[in-house]
């Protein structure tokens, strides 16, 4: 029997894509998610790993943490992907679930870093309307919590808030309702799937800024046409365990 991994981000779009599979009946043996192993959180959620774990107890699926520091270089980080999917699939894994919607560079990589491993890249949200998912995301019950936003766009009043209609309601005219674009991540601290809602508080907010990591990075941060995705600034709120 083959085994399947989902990219497990913490955030409402992976949970979205988790409860699309379980509705076909698909119920993914691992949850993959790279943490910064400097400050022990989620690589760009900035999430106490702590929840991260809380959250995959809840849900039931093992949890794989990749280790990250926090200069990564792409290289760097290409080389510690290529090593942990060469174990899994060692491990009989065939299969890779991601939770992108319509970013079609980053499905042409994932599908050539799954195919450089012998392994298939499927794509369960692939080509819904954010508007209609950000709709059934809340709809179908699923409770996330805003936990970063890119400065371009907000300020540190949306971090800590929930994401729901009242949400989507303030969104900039130029914000995506899903956040596709870098704009905003969440944390989803309940669901249908989960056995326990995953308790915390709201603790301090901080401002960060990014510089890139090695020369290749820093080329695309001169790149007009990624320029959404080198955005430097975030707000950031800590989640305290509960």
């Amino acid at each position: 029997m083959s085994k399947t991994f989902l990219s497990w981000s913490s955030g409402k779009d992976a949970g979205f894509a988790l409860l699309k599979l379980l509705q076909e009946g698909i119920r993914p043996d691992l949850l993959l998610t790279t943490v910064n192993a400097d400050y022990q959180r989620v690589s760009m959620h900035g999430l106490r790993v702590e929840l991260l774990e809380q959250q995959a107890r809840s849900i039931g699926i093992e949890l794989l943490k990749i280790p990250l520091s926090k200069n990564v270089s792409m290289e760097s980080y290409n080389r510690i992907m290529r090593k942990t999917l060469s174990q899994l699939k060692d491990e009989g894994f065939t299969t890779g679930y991601f939770g992108d919607i319509f970013l079609e560079d980053l499905k042409q990589y994932r599908k050539e870093q799954m195919n450089k491993a012998g392994m298939k890249a499927e794509f369960p949200v692939w080509g819904y309307d954010t508007r209609t998912m950000a709709l059934e995301i809340l709809d179908y019950e699923l409770e996330p919590v805003v936990i970063t936003v890119n400065a371009k766009y907000f300020d540190n009043t949306y971090v800590g808030r929930n994401f729901d209609r009242r949400f989507l309601c303030d969104l900039p005219s130029d914000v995506d309702w899903c956040g596709e674009n870098g704009e905003f991540h969440t944390f989803l601290h309940n669901a249908p799937f989960f056995k326990f809602p995953v308790s915390f508080s709201l603790g301090e907010k901080t401002y960060r800024e990014y510089k890139p990591c090695s020369k290749e990075d820093s080329r695309n941060f001169g790149n007009k046409s990624r320029s959404k995705a080198w955005d430097t600034g975030f707000w950031y709120v800590d989640l305290l365990p509960g």
